[in-house]
């Protein structure tokens, strides 16, 4: 664990190839005091590309191919944002990202990978698919397989070793469903596999025979059609999946840096720092200007190690390592079936056992990014309380609405506070003040740290802190900002606060409200939270239900636990995490604008469900001789979230949430019950008349409302 350093530096991985994912892991291994890691990818998971060839042929599920990076991220103790880098200024140290962000640096590192597409060919964006990014390609493949015909027609364009290896895998996956597939492989040049020897070129063009893949050389494509490919020598090929894997394109951005580049890739020397100082680059996207290589995945491994402590030895003032490629090195292509063909230095061989070389070599790689070291929990001193270890718990504490006091503690602390004015009350989910005009309701709520993204923690705080608001019919009007933040330097200080003010202010704006200051300061961890108010003619109770009202949640359960595992970094049995968290974290992001207009008129009682879980915030919601009733299999899930719950994940705050209602609940249904929700939905109970026009207009508006039970009298 490491020392409270205040953070003076921010460096950022642009990016999430190999070589990037390989210096997480060595960060997390050895962290650097001071520094304040952060990762752009536009995706929670990124593919590795030698196990491709084997995924399309069916031999891997598309998770074993993938890295999840939320994760290894989590591991490192980096930041990890989920956009895309468009732009970049080495003067100003900032990267623009597609959502309009900005986010700055001290040192950065690009590892974007290449693409394969064809914007210039007319009807390639609509109706073709790119080999790169991987991502994309695997799951527009699988989602062909689904739907492809007993005879289909594909055409590849590229006939280099990646071209011949997708080809071969989609003909063996093809044959293996039972289907008879017309396979072309579409080459510009006079004879394909350019980059290999004679033998091993010889034995990749066996194998394309053996599988009835054909060739077609000397000829381009000049427009792509749902149906067919029309090449420039007048051929016309029909087509139901045509992918493109001709040659490697940089990323277009890259053109407007004013870094140095050669053919559209960043220029590196041997320290692999670009023409701007402080800015590296590796992998694909980097040209190696001391030792130019063709773009392969080896490179991008072997300058892990280089780039690791280059981007240390910047920010501690050391001196540099010079990496130099090696000459050559074994290539290991797959034929389709488990056989694989290698060469190096012009020689050849293949086989089977070659396939068995191959997937060890892969599955070393990969277990790195699957189970990682434990991270040591602080040691209790040998003198003290005996009941400071069950009250620290075995595992980290959560973030967000699991780490608020239980209810029964916050009752009886409540329950102390003096008697109320009628005109100035404590109200339900918010204080309110009573005038002539109406009501002005007033709420404050804060989240200790759950996301290390400042921006994103800002967003999320300032949608949590409006759900009272909002659950009380009343339209959002001034916010105050309370901010702890960690340890740092004025510098990144002043980014860190830029960021949650940013955040914040893009949930506040929309709704209507002025973000009207506040106060911040330092601290051992970030805390963001918000004093709003909000104005109502008359403001909607939580206790008001009656009896045959209909229950209406306006979001899925489940963020407590997804959020848990995140910090615990499990492995879901089924899936990845990081999509999980990713969905999750979207769902929280929407905010309540349009739900509350929606409840606001119809709604009997109505409350956000946060902290408490579901089941905690309904009893609230009922009065005296009332119950309720749930339809467990209505109850709208995160994906992901009940599995984690059989897996035993749950939040800190659940037992106590538990407790407090129905010990003897127990099953993955009942845990989400009681899951303590951050940025949860809006619970309404709205009459039998009203309910199934309500919903209807809830999911007119694009909220996924269910109707989740009933009000019913006690039969006690």
């Amino acid at each position: 664990m490491q020392p409270d350093f205040p953070i003076t530096r921010d460096i950022l991985l642009i990016g999430g190839g190999h070589c990037h994912a390989l210096v997480l892991r060595q960060w997390g291994m050895k962290p650097m005091a001071g520094v304040r890691l952060r990762v752009i990818n536009p995706s929670p998971i990124a593919p590795y590309t030698g196990m491709l060839p084997g995924a399309i042929a069916g031999h891997y599920t598309i998770d074993q191919i993938m890295i999840d990076l939320v994760r290894l991220c989590r591991f490192a103790g980096a930041d990890v944002i989920l956009d895309r880098a468009v732009g970049l200024d080495p003067v100003a140290k900032t990267v623009a990202l597609a959502s309009g962000r900005s986010v700055a640096f001290d040192i950065a590192s690009i590892d974007i990978g290449i693409t394969s597409d064809l914007p210039q060919t007319e009807g390639f964006t609509a109706h073709g698919v790119s080999a790169k990014p991987l991502g994309g390609y695997a799951a527009k493949w699988e989602a062909f397989l689904q739907a492809a015909p007993e005879a289909p027609n594909l055409v590849i364009i590229g006939g280099g070793v990646g071209g011949v290896e997708l080809a071969l895998a989609q003909a063996y996956r093809m044959q293996q469903t039972g289907r008879r597939p017309t396979i072309t492989v579409v080459d510009r040049n006079a004879q394909p596999l350019g980059n290999m020897g004679p033998k091993a070129r010889a034995g990749m063009v066996e194998a394309m025979r053996r599988y009835g893949v054909d060739l077609h050389l000397n000829a381009a494509p000049v427009r792509i059609g749902p149906d067919a490919v029309e090449l420039d020598d007048g051929t016309r090929l029909p087509s139901d999946f045509t992918l493109s894997v001709a040659g490697s394109r940089p990323q277009d951005w890259l053109q407007d840096t004013g870094l140095d580049l050669h053919q559209g890739f960043i220029t590196v020397g041997p320290t692999l720092e670009s023409s701007a100082r402080d800015i590296f680059a590796v992998g694909d996207c980097a040209h190696l200007s001391h030792a130019p290589r063709p773009k392969s995945g080896v490179y991008a491994v072997r300058e892990a190690p280089y780039l690791f402590h280059n981007l240390r030895a910047r920010a501690a003032g050391a001196p540099l390592r010079r990496y130099q490629p090696q000459r050559d090195y074994l290539k290991l292509a797959s034929l389709g079936d488990k056989r694989a063909l290698a060469e190096k230095f012009g020689l050849r061989s293949g086989g089977a056992w070659l396939w068995w070389l191959k997937d060890n070599i892969d599955e070393r790689f990969m277990a790195k990014f699957r189970d990682y070291p434990a991270m040591s929990a602080p040691k209790l001193p040998e003198l003290r309380p005996r009941d400071l270890g069950a009250v620290m718990g075995a595992k980290p504490m959560c973030g967000g609405c699991g780490s608020k006091l239980p209810s029964g503690a916050l009752g009886r602390a409540l329950a102390v506070l003096p008697g109320a004015d009628p005109d100035k009350t404590p109200g339900d989910d918010a204080a309110i003040l009573r005038g002539a005009d109406g009501a002005q309701v007033l709420s404050t709520d804060h989240l200790r740290g759950f996301v290390s993204d400042p921006w994103l923690m800002g967003q999320l705080a300032a949608i949590h802190s409006l759900g009272d608001v909002w659950a009380m019919g009343a339209v959002p009007q001034l916010a105050l900002a309370q901010i702890i933040l960690p340890r740092a330097s004025d510098a990144v200080g002043e980014r860190f606060l830029a960021d949650i003010l940013d955040g914040a202010q893009s949930v506040f704006g929309p709704a209507g409200a002025t973000l009207g200051g506040g106060h911040t300061t330092y601290g051992a961890e970030m805390v963001v939270g918000f004093t709003v108010t909000g104005t109502c003619a008359q403001p909607v109770p939580k206790r008001g239900a009656r009896e045959g009202d209909v229950l209406i949640l306006t979001k899925p359960l489940g963020t407590g636990i997804i959020l848990a595992a995140e910090m615990q970094m499990i492995r879901p049995r089924s899936g990845l995490l990081g999509p999980i968290w990713r969905d999750c974290l979207a769902s929280m992001a929407r905010p309540m604008v349009a739900d509350a207009a929606i409840l606001t008129p119809v709604a009997r009682a109505m409350s956000d469900v946060t902290g408490f879980g579901l089941a905690g915030h309904l009893c609230e919601m009922l009065g005296e001789g009332l119950t309720a009733t749930l339809d467990h299999a209505a109850l709208p899930v995160l994906d992901g979230a009940e599995g984690l719950a059989g897996q035993g994940v749950a939040s800190t705050l659940a037992p106590a949430n538990r407790a407090a209602l129905r010990p003897e609940w127990h099953g993955p249904r009942e845990d989400l019950l009681v899951d303590p929700q951050t940025c949860g939905g809006l619970l309404a109970a709205v009459s039998p008349a009203q309910a199934d026009a309500t919903l209807a207009d809830l999911r007119a508006a694009g909220i996924l409302a269910s109707i989740i039970g009933r009000v019913e009298g006690d039969p006690a």
